[in-house]
């Protein structure tokens, strides 16, 4: 995921499309939450982490089987604190379970007023930050089956590249 969200953000940057300025106030609570989501779940034992696992998408079924629809009121944006709570959040989350990060930040950015180009765009760096964070941890608790990860880079950084482009040619319809 790591060299995905590097091959997304390169390929964003080459096409001109660059959403750093965004994603700056985002990196900090971020990083935070991911530091500690991977501190704490690399503690629990398999059938732990497979429960709160098997909790955490049923949940995320929700946004997930929801109707896409454009929201026509403009609501207010969050404050600042509100912000940097819900992306601390987001980040303890995605350094915990890592799956499913991407459709939790990509309605909170949404929420946030971005477009879903630019959302992409964020999210890829966002996810990159995090999963750099949280990898470590568990390299360090040896927990990498290193050979699937290996498969795992190759096909997500080819993933990576045409995701981006598909998003910069579709655009929001696409998306």
């Amino acid at each position: 995921i790591v060299f995905q969200s590097a091959v997304a953000t390169w390929r964003f940057k080459k096409a001109g499309f660059s959403s750093w300025s965004y994603t700056w106030p985002l990196l900090l609570p971020i990083g935070i939450g991911a530091a500690l989501g991977a501190l704490g779940i690399s503690q629990l034992r398999g059938q732990e982490f497979e429960r709160i696992f098997g909790i955490a998408m049923l949940i995320l079924l929700i946004p997930t089987l929801r109707s896409a629809r454009k929201n026509t009121v403009s609501r207010p944006s969050w404050s600042p604190g509100t912000r940097t709570l819900i992306f601390f959040l987001i980040g303890l989350y995605g350094g915990a379970i890592q799956a499913g990060v991407g459709l939790i930040l990509m309605l909170a950015l949404a929420r946030s007023g971005y477009d879903l180009v630019v959302v992409n765009s964020i999210k890829v760096i966002v996810i990159g930050l995090l999963t750099a964070i949280a990898v470590p941890v568990f390299i360090f608790q040896g927990q990498v089956a290193w050979f699937p990860a290996l498969w795992l880079t190759m096909g997500f950084s080819a993933g990576g590249a045409v995701a981006v482009r598909w998003t910069l040619v579709g655009g929001e319809r696409l998306i």
